[in-house]
Protein backbone atom coordinates (compact mmCIF):
# COMPACT_ATOMS: atom_id res chain seq x y z
CA UNK A 1 0.00 0.00 0.00
CA UNK A 2 1.19 3.47 -1.00
CA UNK A 3 1.63 6.06 1.81
CA UNK A 4 -1.43 7.98 0.43
CA UNK A 5 -3.16 5.23 0.82
CA UNK A 6 -1.93 4.16 4.48
CA UNK A 7 -3.22 7.89 4.99
CA UNK A 8 -6.60 7.30 3.86
CA UNK A 9 -6.81 4.18 5.61
CA UNK A 10 -5.74 5.85 8.74
CA UNK A 11 -8.32 8.77 8.11
CA UNK A 12 -11.06 6.65 7.51
CA UNK A 13 -10.55 4.79 10.67
CA UNK A 14 -10.44 8.46 12.62
CA UNK A 15 -13.79 9.06 11.27
CA UNK A 16 -15.77 5.99 11.84
CA UNK A 17 -14.00 3.86 14.56
CA UNK A 18 -13.13 7.18 16.80
CA UNK A 19 -16.66 9.41 15.59
CA UNK A 20 -14.12 12.38 14.90
CA UNK A 21 -16.06 15.37 13.82
CA UNK A 22 -15.45 16.55 10.17
CA UNK A 23 -13.47 19.24 11.32
CA UNK A 24 -11.38 17.43 13.13
CA UNK A 25 -10.68 15.03 9.83
CA UNK A 26 -10.20 17.83 7.47
CA UNK A 27 -7.20 18.62 10.18
CA UNK A 28 -6.04 15.33 10.39
CA UNK A 29 -5.47 15.37 6.79
CA UNK A 30 -3.98 18.82 6.78
CA UNK A 31 -1.25 17.68 8.93
CA UNK A 32 -0.54 14.16 7.12
CA UNK A 33 -0.26 15.65 4.10
CA UNK A 34 2.09 18.27 5.12
CA UNK A 35 3.97 15.30 6.68
CA UNK A 36 3.54 13.35 3.18
CA UNK A 37 6.10 15.93 1.65
CA UNK A 38 8.28 16.09 4.32
CA UNK A 39 9.22 12.34 4.18
CA UNK A 40 9.11 12.75 -0.21
CA UNK A 41 11.79 15.41 0.41
CA UNK A 42 13.75 13.11 1.98
CA UNK A 43 13.15 10.60 -0.52
CA UNK A 44 10.90 8.12 1.64
CA UNK A 45 7.95 6.49 0.14
CA UNK A 46 7.04 4.01 3.10
CA UNK A 47 6.16 4.37 6.55
CA UNK A 48 8.35 1.08 7.56
CA UNK A 49 11.69 3.36 6.23
CA UNK A 50 10.48 6.23 8.46
CA UNK A 51 13.04 6.47 11.43
CA UNK A 52 12.78 8.20 14.62
CA UNK A 53 15.15 11.26 13.67
CA UNK A 54 12.74 11.73 10.80
CA UNK A 55 9.70 11.96 12.53
CA UNK A 56 12.06 14.14 15.05
CA UNK A 57 13.26 16.63 11.97
CA UNK A 58 9.54 16.82 11.02
CA UNK A 59 8.47 18.07 14.39
CA UNK A 60 11.37 20.70 14.54
CA UNK A 61 10.86 21.74 11.13
CA UNK A 62 7.12 22.45 11.67
CA UNK A 63 7.76 24.61 14.17
CA UNK A 64 10.25 26.58 11.90
CA UNK A 65 8.94 26.67 8.18
CA UNK A 66 12.11 24.78 7.50
CA UNK A 67 9.99 21.78 5.38
CA UNK A 68 8.81 24.58 3.53
CA UNK A 69 5.12 25.38 5.17
CA UNK A 70 3.80 28.23 7.58
CA UNK A 71 5.80 28.27 11.16
CA UNK A 72 3.45 26.42 13.38
CA UNK A 73 2.48 27.91 16.80
CA UNK A 74 3.49 25.78 19.41
CA UNK A 75 -0.61 24.60 20.49
CA UNK A 76 -0.82 23.91 16.23
CA UNK A 77 2.86 22.14 15.94
CA UNK A 78 1.75 19.79 18.84
CA UNK A 79 -1.37 19.25 17.36
CA UNK A 80 0.18 18.12 14.42
CA UNK A 81 2.85 16.04 15.92
CA UNK A 82 -0.58 14.05 17.76
CA UNK A 83 -2.11 13.80 14.10
CA UNK A 84 1.53 11.85 12.89
CA UNK A 85 1.99 9.85 16.06
CA UNK A 86 -1.60 8.56 15.64
CA UNK A 87 -0.94 7.49 12.07
CA UNK A 88 2.29 5.40 13.15
CA UNK A 89 0.14 3.88 16.06
CA UNK A 90 -2.20 2.68 14.07
CA UNK A 91 0.15 1.79 10.75
CA UNK A 92 2.09 -1.02 13.91
CA UNK A 93 -1.42 -2.28 15.03
CA UNK A 94 -2.55 -3.13 11.64
CA UNK A 95 0.59 -4.75 11.09
CA UNK A 96 1.90 -2.39 8.04
CA UNK A 97 5.47 -1.61 10.06
CA UNK A 98 7.16 -3.65 13.19
CA UNK A 99 8.58 -0.23 14.67
CA UNK A 100 6.41 2.74 15.68
CA UNK A 101 9.67 5.19 15.34
CA UNK A 102 7.48 8.26 16.76
CA UNK A 103 6.14 6.93 19.84
CA UNK A 104 8.77 9.01 21.79
CA UNK A 105 8.72 11.83 20.02
CA UNK A 106 6.76 14.62 22.66
CA UNK A 107 5.16 17.34 21.12
CA UNK A 108 6.22 21.11 21.90
CA UNK A 109 5.41 22.55 25.20
CA UNK A 110 2.53 24.37 25.11
CA UNK A 111 2.94 27.32 27.62
CA UNK A 112 -0.02 27.44 30.00
CA UNK A 113 -2.81 29.62 29.20
CA UNK A 114 -5.71 30.75 32.25
CA UNK A 115 -9.13 30.78 30.21
CA UNK A 116 -10.49 33.79 30.15
CA UNK A 117 -13.91 34.36 32.42
CA UNK A 118 -16.07 37.31 33.30
CA UNK A 119 -17.77 37.81 36.79
CA UNK A 120 -21.21 37.35 37.50
CA UNK A 121 -22.16 40.62 37.44
CA UNK A 122 -21.05 40.91 33.70
CA UNK A 123 -22.42 37.61 33.38
CA UNK A 124 -25.82 39.27 34.62
CA UNK A 125 -25.77 42.29 32.33
CA UNK A 126 -24.73 40.40 29.21
CA UNK A 127 -27.42 38.18 29.58
CA UNK A 128 -29.99 40.46 30.11
CA UNK A 129 -28.71 42.51 27.09
CA UNK A 130 -29.60 39.37 25.28
CA UNK A 131 -33.31 40.01 25.82
CA UNK A 132 -33.68 43.30 25.57
CA UNK A 133 -36.10 44.02 22.71
CA UNK A 134 -39.05 42.89 21.09
CA UNK A 135 -40.38 39.51 18.82
CA UNK A 136 -38.75 36.17 19.12
CA UNK A 137 -35.40 37.10 18.45
CA UNK A 138 -34.58 38.70 21.62
CA UNK A 139 -36.35 35.47 23.42
CA UNK A 140 -34.04 33.11 21.77
CA UNK A 141 -30.90 35.52 22.01
CA UNK A 142 -31.33 35.32 25.78
CA UNK A 143 -32.33 31.14 25.87
CA UNK A 144 -29.60 30.47 24.19
CA UNK A 145 -27.11 32.72 26.08
CA UNK A 146 -28.55 31.25 29.47
CA UNK A 147 -28.66 27.81 28.06
CA UNK A 148 -24.79 28.18 27.58
CA UNK A 149 -23.98 29.91 30.91
CA UNK A 150 -25.68 26.94 32.82
CA UNK A 151 -24.50 24.29 31.56
CA UNK A 152 -21.53 24.74 29.93
CA UNK A 153 -22.33 23.83 27.04
CA UNK A 154 -19.65 24.65 23.54
CA UNK A 155 -21.69 27.51 21.55
CA UNK A 156 -21.57 24.27 18.77
CA UNK A 157 -23.16 22.15 21.32
CA UNK A 158 -25.70 24.67 22.28
CA UNK A 159 -26.62 25.51 18.17
CA UNK A 160 -26.40 21.14 17.30
CA UNK A 161 -29.20 20.57 19.96
CA UNK A 162 -32.98 19.08 18.73
CA UNK A 163 -36.24 20.05 20.64
CA UNK A 164 -36.40 16.57 22.23
CA UNK A 165 -32.44 17.02 23.86
CA UNK A 166 -34.09 19.41 25.76
CA UNK A 167 -36.43 18.57 29.45
CA UNK A 168 -38.17 21.48 31.23
CA UNK A 169 -40.07 19.66 33.57
CA UNK A 170 -40.21 21.42 36.95
CA UNK A 171 -37.41 19.72 39.01
CA UNK A 172 -35.49 17.60 36.06
CA UNK A 173 -34.77 20.42 34.12
CA UNK A 174 -31.47 19.46 31.88
CA UNK A 175 -30.03 19.55 28.80
CA UNK A 176 -28.22 16.45 26.64
CA UNK A 177 -25.38 17.70 24.84
CA UNK A 178 -23.28 15.87 22.73
CA UNK A 179 -19.42 17.03 22.63
CA UNK A 180 -16.54 15.98 20.69
CA UNK A 181 -16.32 12.65 19.46
CA UNK A 182 -20.37 12.47 20.19
CA UNK A 183 -20.00 11.94 23.42
CA UNK A 184 -23.02 12.62 25.50
CA UNK A 185 -23.70 13.95 28.43
CA UNK A 186 -26.75 15.34 30.72
CA UNK A 187 -26.63 18.55 32.64
CA UNK A 188 -29.16 19.87 34.65
CA UNK A 189 -30.49 23.37 34.30
CA UNK A 190 -31.07 26.37 36.98
CA UNK A 191 -34.48 28.08 37.06
CA UNK A 192 -33.12 31.45 35.29
CA UNK A 193 -32.07 28.96 32.11
CA UNK A 194 -35.53 27.09 32.38
CA UNK A 195 -37.71 29.86 32.90
CA UNK A 196 -35.59 31.68 29.87
CA UNK A 197 -36.13 28.13 27.42
CA UNK A 198 -39.63 27.80 28.55
CA UNK A 199 -40.69 31.30 27.19
CA UNK A 200 -39.03 30.60 23.71
CA UNK A 201 -39.76 27.77 23.49
CA UNK A 202 -44.06 28.67 24.32
CA UNK A 203 -43.88 32.07 22.39
CA UNK A 204 -41.26 32.71 19.53
CA UNK A 205 -39.69 29.15 18.69
CA UNK A 206 -43.62 28.91 16.81
CA UNK A 207 -43.46 31.80 14.76
CA UNK A 208 -39.81 31.28 14.04
CA UNK A 209 -40.65 27.88 12.49
CA UNK A 210 -43.09 29.09 10.48
CA UNK A 211 -40.55 30.68 8.06
CA UNK A 212 -39.12 27.37 7.70
CA UNK A 213 -39.66 23.74 6.20
CA UNK A 214 -39.89 22.22 9.28
CA UNK A 215 -37.01 21.37 11.50
CA UNK A 216 -36.16 19.85 15.13
CA UNK A 217 -33.31 21.91 16.01
CA UNK A 218 -33.92 24.05 19.22
CA UNK A 219 -32.61 27.27 18.07
CA UNK A 220 -33.82 28.54 14.78
CA UNK A 221 -32.59 31.77 12.87
CA UNK A 222 -35.01 33.88 11.60
CA UNK A 223 -35.71 31.52 8.21
CA UNK A 224 -36.92 28.61 10.46
CA UNK A 225 -33.60 26.68 9.85
CA UNK A 226 -31.02 25.93 12.56
CA UNK A 227 -29.07 28.58 14.23
CA UNK A 228 -25.51 28.22 12.96
CA UNK A 229 -22.41 28.53 15.14
CA UNK A 230 -21.27 32.24 13.67
CA UNK A 231 -24.76 33.23 14.06
CA UNK A 232 -24.55 32.48 17.85
CA UNK A 233 -21.26 33.95 18.15
CA UNK A 234 -22.65 37.31 16.87
CA UNK A 235 -25.26 37.18 19.32
CA UNK A 236 -23.10 36.56 22.36
CA UNK A 237 -20.50 39.08 20.79
CA UNK A 238 -23.89 41.97 20.33
CA UNK A 239 -25.35 41.21 23.65
CA UNK A 240 -21.83 41.63 25.51
CA UNK A 241 -21.16 44.93 23.05
CA UNK A 242 -24.36 46.41 24.18
CA UNK A 243 -23.60 45.21 28.16
CA UNK A 244 -20.12 47.44 28.18
CA UNK A 245 -18.03 44.01 28.70
CA UNK A 246 -14.76 43.69 26.39
CA UNK A 247 -12.95 40.93 25.12
CA UNK A 248 -15.92 38.26 24.81
CA UNK A 249 -14.57 35.56 22.81
CA UNK A 250 -17.11 31.86 22.06
CA UNK A 251 -15.66 30.57 24.96
CA UNK A 252 -16.12 33.04 27.63
CA UNK A 253 -19.18 31.99 29.26
CA UNK A 254 -18.33 28.27 29.61
CA UNK A 255 -14.85 29.44 31.12
CA UNK A 256 -16.96 31.61 33.45
CA UNK A 257 -19.14 28.57 34.13
CA UNK A 258 -16.37 26.70 35.10
CA UNK A 259 -14.41 28.99 36.99
CA UNK A 260 -17.85 30.32 38.59
CA UNK A 261 -18.44 26.54 40.04
CA UNK A 262 -15.18 25.98 41.34
CA UNK A 263 -14.85 29.17 42.89
CA UNK A 264 -18.52 28.34 44.49
CA UNK A 265 -16.71 25.10 46.13
CA UNK A 266 -17.88 22.82 43.62
CA UNK A 267 -15.33 19.20 43.47
CA UNK A 268 -13.12 19.76 40.13
CA UNK A 269 -14.15 16.07 38.88
CA UNK A 270 -17.96 17.39 39.17
CA UNK A 271 -16.86 20.40 36.85
CA UNK A 272 -14.71 17.87 34.11
CA UNK A 273 -17.95 15.95 33.84
CA UNK A 274 -20.00 18.97 33.23
CA UNK A 275 -17.89 20.57 30.49
CA UNK A 276 -16.93 16.65 29.07
CA UNK A 277 -13.68 16.94 29.56
CA UNK A 278 -11.93 13.35 28.79
CA UNK A 279 -9.22 14.22 31.41
CA UNK A 280 -9.53 15.71 34.33
CA UNK A 281 -6.08 17.58 34.14
CA UNK A 282 -7.97 20.04 31.61
CA UNK A 283 -10.36 21.17 34.02
CA UNK A 284 -7.68 21.91 36.28
CA UNK A 285 -6.33 24.53 34.89
CA UNK A 286 -9.65 26.33 36.01
CA UNK A 287 -8.42 25.94 39.38
CA UNK A 288 -5.40 28.31 38.85
CA UNK A 289 -7.67 30.91 37.60
CA UNK A 290 -9.30 30.43 41.34
CA UNK A 291 -6.25 30.37 43.55
CA UNK A 292 -6.34 34.25 42.65
CA UNK A 293 -9.28 34.69 44.82
CA UNK A 294 -8.23 32.44 47.37
CA UNK A 295 -4.98 34.69 47.73
CA UNK A 296 -7.45 38.01 47.79
CA UNK A 297 -9.24 36.49 50.39
CA UNK A 298 -7.07 35.12 52.21
CA UNK A 299 -5.06 38.31 52.41
CA UNK A 300 -8.10 40.39 53.45
CA UNK A 301 -9.36 37.80 56.02
CA UNK A 302 -6.29 36.37 58.28
CA UNK A 303 -5.05 38.47 61.10
CA UNK A 304 -1.67 37.50 59.89
CA UNK A 305 -1.70 37.57 56.30
CA UNK A 306 0.23 41.42 55.68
Amino acid sequence: MTLAGERDAYLAHVTVERGLSANTVAAYRRDLERYLRFLASRGIDSLGDVGREDVGAFAEAIGTGEDGGRALAPASASRVVVSIRGWHRFAVLEGWTAQDPAAQVKPRAIPKRLPKAIGTDAVAAVLEQAGMGDGPGPLRDRALLELVYASGARISEAVGLDVDDLTLEKGHEAVLLRGKGRKERIVPLGSYAARALDAYVVRARGPLAEHGRGTSALFLNARGGRLSRQSAWTILRAAAERAGVPDVSPHTLRHSFATHLLSGGADVRVVQELLGHASVATTQIYTLVTRDTLREVYAAAHPRAR
